[in-house]
Formats: C-alpha cells, sequence, structure tokens
C-alpha cells in the first residue's frame, strides 16, 4: 500500500472541471489497487500569498499550511493536478506551495548548502491544457514543468518526478478525455 496525496490545484471549485475528473479518475484507480488516498483542494484550503521572507521564516503557521505538512510528511507520493494558465500554474497553486513547502520542512540551508527534507516521495504532475501536447513539449519545451520538477520537487529531494500533459482538453470529441481519465486511473492503480 502506497499512501498518496493528491493536491488540486485547479483554483476555482465553484464548478466541476476537467482537473477534478482527473483527479477522482486517479484517486479511485489507486483505491480500487489498495493504495491509501488523500485529497487537497487547494482552491478551498484558504491559501494566502506570503509578501515577504518574515513571513516566510514564521514559526506560527496558519492552519491550513500546517494541515498541507502533516499531509505531505505522511505521503509517499505526491500527484499535483492542475490546468496550464498562462504557460505556468495558476498562481493560487504557486501561493500553496510556497506557504506549505517552506524552509526547515522541505530543505534547509546551512554552511554548507542546502538539505533536501522530502527525500524517499515520488511525485506525478498532471497538467490540462488548450494546445496540442506534442506543441506544448517541443515548442516551448515544458518549460514550467521542467522548472516545477527541477526547481520545486526536486530541490526539495522528491524523485522520480513523472508528468502526465494532458493537451486539446476542450476538444468536443470524448475520446481524448477519455483516455486521459483512463490513463490517469492506471497511474493511480500503479501508484505512479
Amino acid at each position: 500500500m502506497t499512501r498518496i496525496l493528491i493536491i488540486q490545484g485547479h483554483p476555482d471549485n465553484s464548478q466541476a472541471h476537467f482537473c477534478h475528473a482527473l483527479v477522482q479518475s486517479y484517486a479511485k484507480g489507486a483505491r480500487d489497487a489498495g493504495h491509501e488516498v488523500e485529497v487537497i483542494e487547494v482552491a478551498a484550503s484558504g491559501v494566502t500569498c506570503l509578501r515577504s521572507r518574515a513571513e516566510w521564516l514564521e514559526e506560527e503557521l496558519p492552519d491550513y499550511v500546517a494541515r498541507g505538512q502533516q499531509a505531505v510528511a505522511a505521503a509517499d507520493h505526491l500527484v499535483f493536478v492542475y490546468p496550464l494558465w498562462l504557460g505556468t500554474m495558476p498562481a493560487l497553486l504557486k501561493a500553496w506551495l510556497e506557504q506549505v513547502f517552506r524552509e526547515q520542512f522541505a530543505f534547509t540551508v546551512g554552511d554548507k548548502g542546502w538539505h533536501p527534507k522530502l527525500k524517499g516521495k515520488s511525485a506525478r504532475i498532471i497538467v490540462t491544457m488548450g494546445m496540442p501536447s506534442a506543441f506544448y513539449r517541443w515548442f516551448y519545451f515544458a518549460h514550467s514543468l521542467r522548472s516545477f520538477e527541477r526547481n520545486i520537487l526536486k530541490f526539495c529531494g522528491i524523485r522520480p518526478v513523472r508528468w502526465t500533459v494532458c493537451g486539446m482538453v476542450d476538444d468536443k470529441r470524448a475520446e481524448r478525455r477519455v483516455a486521459y481519465l483512463a490513463e490517469a486511473a492506471s497511474d493511480g492503480a500503479a501508484a505512479r
């Protein structure tokens, strides 16, 4: 059994989006395979933006930060699901990451450099977009995914990091979305 934490990063929880369907499919596949699954809805968490380093280093954490850190610490595998907005993750998800992945929790910095503190965890990033996924990968070099993987997840010791890029999600034909949902369920069952 793998303990899986899914971070639903779509900033709009007033209605269901394809990101929500992907989370449900991944979670169902994982649970059906006997894995333990917890889901954090970033949009419902109460996340606020950090405005200074002093605020980031405060020892008294908002409740949602403490809950997020407890969930990340308990998980073996992290799954991030979000839409590509203006070439990267939505600001609300970035704000959540800045709050939860604080120094002393996700990494430390000392005289001998930085020390990642989230070793032993793996991750999957599932990102949806309107453009073809091949265009995003080859023309834009998947720049925001590479940055997220290298500068946040691997920096904190999380590896391996795998991607699922769901392109053309606004396509009116159902086949593409059905295939993405099946892939999410399969990845959930395998806890990858």
